[in-house]
């Protein structure tokens, strides 16, 4: 499985992006019909449809041509000025009205629409969980009584001569007390020669190292981090989880996650953030191929991060996305009676040139930010 990964490249972007708009579509179409709204068109994608079938109920199920998104068309659902005339048609048979999006009560509709970010928060729950469940937790042990983990081959410690079980003493005289030691003084030493005081089966002995500087990506933020590495890993131990705990770890790393988006978001906004960290299509599709070579943890990984991220952004309260509609059922559970269908027909042309808008700004800072990368630009 990690062999398929790292051979189809940018190909991961299809299908991270795939697995994320069927897991928020599905919320929306599953909710639906327990309300009982007829849904006619499940679409993965947009334009024109590659292949496609239509099921007993009618609903036709296909996938379309560009891959950036994808809907759920549900019988009586339109634009605002469409649905108030629907609610007003007196020829809708009975059996027709019981099945419109546009007759359902402003409580069901509101479920139907909160549907789709809730399947993605709850797919990057279940996937942090069965992680935690299968695999288990990573315990760090002490540098001191374990010694360091495995040297990475081919890097700076390999070639100094350390190996696994070596108890560092002390980096350039300095005593070691724990990992987090270790780790500062590499990534501060940019790329300089440093002493390591070794204990090695009761026998002590000097070694140097000189770190080496690379990059990696960050699966959870796909920014790209430049950092000064010696070659070892921390010394751990496997300990199985039960199905407690696993839940536990699974509604965590969501609420982190969700956490850490927002006060990003609220950085970007207040002028703090940084926007080579912002991510569009160009930078997905960039990360997705490079979490590929890492196998497939990581692509589950980057799915449960971006999942976490298509939850949030649908629930700002833009005319068009989700929480557009949320805040419009808001107020209509406030009024009584829903917000005027001009006042929405606005709201919706705002929110679809202010998201389009953001789609070629995202669009342009990746294409920027990968020319610099290329090219080797700071």
């Amino acid at each position: 499985m990690d062999g398929f990964f790292a051979t189809i490249g940018w190909g991961n972007f299809i299908i991270v992006l795939g697995v994320l708009i069927f897991v928020h579509e599905m919320g929306h179409y599953l909710v639906a019909r327990w309300c009982g709204v007829r849904v006619e068109v499940f679409s993965i994608g947009f334009g024109r449809e590659i292949f496609g079938w239509t099921d007993r109920s009618g609903t036709r199920w296909k996938v379309s041509l560009l891959p950036l998104g994808g809907y759920v068309k549900m019988f009586g659902e339109g634009n605002a000025s469409v649905e108030e005339e629907q609610r007003e048609n007196k020829s809708l048979t009975e059996q027709e009205r019981s099945v419109s999006f546009a007759h359902k009560n402003v409580y069901q509709r509101s479920a139907v629409v909160a549907a789709g970010p809730i399947a993605n928060f709850l797919f990057a729950f279940l996937v942090y969980a069965a992680a935690a469940y299968s695999l288990g937790f990573q315990k760090a042990e002490s540098l001191e009584t374990h010694g360091i983990g495995e040297v990475v081959a081919n890097s700076a410690a390999e070639k100094a001569g350390m190996q696994k079980g070596d108890r560092i003493v002390a980096i350039d005289g300095k005593p070691l007390q724990d990992f987090s030691g270790l780790v500062e003084a590499v990534r501060g030493s940019e790329g300089r020669a440093l002493s390591f005081l070794i204990n090695r089966d009761g026998v002590e002995l000097t070694l140097f190292a000189a770190p080496e500087i690379k990059s990696r990506i960050n699966v959870e933020t796909g920014k790209e981090e430049p950092l000064y590495t010696l070659g070892v890993n921390r010394p751990i131990s496997q300990v199985d989880v039960g199905l407690g705990e696993a839940i536990v770890h699974g509604v965590t790393r969501t609420y982190e996650i969700s956490v850490h988006i927002l006060v990003s978001v609220g950085q970007l906004i207040s002028g703090q953030g940084n926007l080579d960290e912002i991510g569009g299509p160009v930078k997905i599709a960039e990360v997705s191929s490079d979490v590929g070579k890492m196998g497939a943890l990581s692509v589950l990984a980057l799915m449960a991060a971006l999942s976490v991220n298509l939850g949030l952004l649908n629930l700002f309260p833009i005319p068009m996305l989700d929480g557009g509609h949320l805040l419009f059922y808001f107020f209509e559970m406030v009024l009584g009676k829903p917000v005027n269908a001009k006042i929405q027909e606005i709201g919706l042309r705002v929110g679809v040139s202010l998201l389009l808008t953001l789609m070629i700004f995202f669009t342009i800072n990746d294409l920027i930010n990968l020319g610099k990368r290329t090219f080797g630009i700071d």
